[in-house]
């Protein structure tokens, strides 16, 4: 399919139905949080803030224990099966605490999977095509994040608001991903010769790789929390009851650009592409800070997703392209951790600035970091061109 290998298909399609089965719950959590086990707003902000915590650090060290046993696919499965398993148990909560249990190990299984994963499609792919397999794999993951929440609202309107059974039934996509794993995907060979080789901290291509991380992490200072856009989407005057419906067209976009934006950072190179959707990005956030009807806050989100369809598939592929095959899942660890790690400064800069000076200029900072991180990326960054990874 798009030529591309079994096991990135595969891949595709548990990403697919993992994020079905989680969108069922995920959109839930607060008003099950609030509305039924009587939990507060501060609650519900520990819950996602101890949860991509412990994701983000998982990542990071799954990320070298796979590069360590020279092996992929045991690390993923471990880490799907332990969110499938994990996740439908908020049907039995009877306290927050259980509801913050289950969300941690929900988002453990994400830390010890992404990373390996991510080493896996790489090498499962040519490097010319790159960009393409990690496009097609976050077009189905976001496709995933439109059919989850559509399927939850098709439940609650036929069944009248059973969430303990809905979060029950969202099982069912999860199981149905794990066999697809365990069947389809194929462990492959660790290979060190295959691709140019480096070693932590000398070498040219460990330079260009720590540069891009650093950059990164500036850029995602300047990119808070989506609920920030939710925020101003109400107050310039979209309906409460309209934002889950903005917020699927949000996740369409991301689905239909994703693939295209890979494909065109393997034709016109990943750090072009990427520069590109940095600079969409300035201008959508520019665009929200402006924002004064609710037609504006529609344009920008899909501009929004359009950001994401070209930098999501050219960034992983980067970080695939600047190092040997039996470092690639460390690399991506250190990539999702730096990402992650950032986020709370980011979401934490991007709220005393909205509470304090107002929309404008929160969003207006958040445009400049990007716009100074695209021009950073411009000076700093020299990788290799996807046909020099292709001849070697």
């Amino acid at each position: 399919m798009f030529g591309l290998s079994r096991n990135v298909v595969a891949l595709g399609l548990v990403s697919l139905l993992t994020d079905v089965s989680s969108e069922m719950i995920y959109p839930l959590l607060p008003l099950f949080l609030t509305s039924v086990l009587g939990a507060g707003p501060t609650f519900v902000g520990l819950v996602e803030g101890i949860a991509e915590s412990a994701s983000s650090i998982t990542k990071l060290f799954s990320g070298r224990l796979s590069d360590r046993l020279g092996r992929r696919k045991g690390l993923v499965v471990a880490g799907y099966t332990l969110s499938t398993l994990a996740r439908p148990l908020v049907a039995f909560a009877l306290a927050p605490w259980h509801v913050l249990l289950v969300r941690f190990t929900d988002r453990l299984g994400k830390g010890l999977r992404t990373s390996p994963r991510d080493a896996l499609i790489a090498g499962s792919t040519e490097p010319h095509i790159r960009g393409r397999a990690y496009g097609f794999h976050r077009s189905m993951d976001h496709l995933g994040a439109v059919a989850g929440p559509a399927l939850a609202f098709v439940f609650l309107l036929l069944m009248g608001g059973q969430l303990r059974t809905l979060f029950l039934l969202a099982a069912i996509p999860g199981i149905l991903s794990i066999l697809i794993l365990i069947l389809k995907v194929s462990e492959i060979q660790v290979n060190s010769t295959a691709a140019p080789k480096a070693t932590p901290g000398t070498g040219r291509l460990d330079a260009q790789l720590t540069r891009f991380l650093i950059v990164v992490t500036l850029f995602t200072l300047g990119n808070s929390s989506d609920a920030f856009l939710l925020l101003r989407a109400q107050e310039v005057g979209i309906a409460v009851a309209h934002l889950p419906l903005l917020w699927m067209f949000f996740s369409l976009v991301k689905a239909v650009t994703g693939m295209p934006g890979g494909m065109l950072s393997d034709l016109k190179g990943r750090r072009g592409t990427i520069i590109a959707g940095w600079l969409v990005y300035a201008v959508a956030y520019l665009g929200f800070g402006a924002a004064s009807q609710p037609w504006h806050i529609w344009v920008l989100i899909g501009f929004y997703g359009l950001y994401f369809g070209l930098t999501e598939g050219g960034e992983r592929a980067l970080i695939a392209d600047l190092v040997s095959p039996d470092r690639q899942a460390s690399a991506f660890g250190l990539f999702h951790f730096c990402i992650g790690i950032a986020a709370l400064p980011s979401s934490l800069l991007m709220g005393y600035l909205y509470q304090s000076f107002g929309a404008r200029p929160a969003f207006t900072i958040g445009a400049a970091l990007a716009g100074l991180s695209a021009f950073l990326l411009l000076m700093l960054l020299h990788p290799p061109s996807v046909q020099a990874q292709t001849d070697a």
